[in-house]
């Protein structure tokens, strides 16, 4: 039996979980399975955040990336999945939440989709946002970020392919769960 968030059994070996997110103003994070925009800078900007780490996806976001980056490159690849069946080839798959983090070492960095960010945002320390200044359509969003979050860093305004956007780091202000 895999040990919950909260039993005594569950031993917190992440250095830093921060959760990794581009999201319009209306929070949309994705459409159709995929991303509802092409931001070549935020991608650059992805990848120097998490190559060398953990990278904590659920298996839709898993599914929705490219095969030819399957598992990401330089990162070690956890995939959530409540599928026992479910085959990551080159990642590792994990059950539930507390056994992925259990397993993890250094810091973690969560990537999506929508129900894993639910699941961390309280236990997180640090978020790292894409921010796109437009409304856009899409099927999956992210959760708001509270009052208990400060914004630490931002990057001077972006714009690529008609959109704006904009970097920012936040740290929680108050203790995690």
């Amino acid at each position: 039996m895999s040990p919950t968030l909260r039993s005594p059994a569950f031993r917190w070996p992440p250095e830093l979980i921060a959760i990794v997110v581009a999201h319009s103003s209306n929070r949309v994070i994705g459409r159709d399975g995929g991303l509802p925009w092409r931001l070549p800078g935020d991608m650059r900007h992805f990848r120097e955040l998490t190559t060398g780490h953990t990278v904590l996806m659920g298996r839709r976001t898993y599914q929705s990336l490219p095969e030819r980056f399957r598992p990401l490159p330089g990162r070690r690849n956890l995939v959530l999945s409540s599928d026992p069946h479910f085959d990551a080839a080159g990642a590792e798959v994990f059950g539930d939440l507390a056994s992925a983090l259990e397993a993890s070492a250094g810091d973690c960095y969560v990537i999506g989709g929508a129900v894993t960010y639910e699941e961390t945002m309280p236990l997180a320390q640090r978020l790292y946002t894409t921010e796109i200044e437009a409304e856009i359509d899409g099927d999956v969003h992210f959760p708001p970020v509270g009052a208990d979050w400060s914004c630490v860093e931002q990057s001077e305004r972006l714009s690529e392919n008609d959109l704006h956007y904009r970097f920012r780091t936040y740290e929680r202000t108050t203790a995690a769960v």
